[in-house]
């Protein structure tokens, strides 16, 4: 059985690991290459916080890298490796 299957969408969110894929290096005006947050945000990530605020979070950063014509495939690809890595669902997954 698929751990998906025994949670709720809100308990996905809720268990969503923070975006950084682990790459840590700021260039265009002070954004993460790897993840485009800036440090501050990476901080304010809502670590154990509500699962609204965790989508939110995410929705915004995939908007933001779309808008800045980055393709966001590569950031989901490696955030999906991150939650396979720490054993959690991908929330991204539920909006398939």
């Amino acid at each position: 059985m698929d751990i998906t299957e025994t949670m709720t969408a809100d308990e996905v969110w809720a268990s969503a690991p923070s975006p950084c894929v682990d790459i840590c290096k700021y260039k265009r005006q002070g954004r993460c290459v790897g993840c485009s947050m800036t440090q501050m945000e990476k901080q304010a990530f809502p670590h154990s916080g509500s699962a609204d605020a965790k989508k939110a979070f995410l929705e915004t950063l995939i908007a933001r890298l779309a808008e800045t014509g980055r393709n966001p495939a590569f950031w989901v690809m490696s955030y999906r490796r991150k939650c396979e890595r720490e054993g959690v669902p991908c929330p991204l997954d539920l909006e398939s």
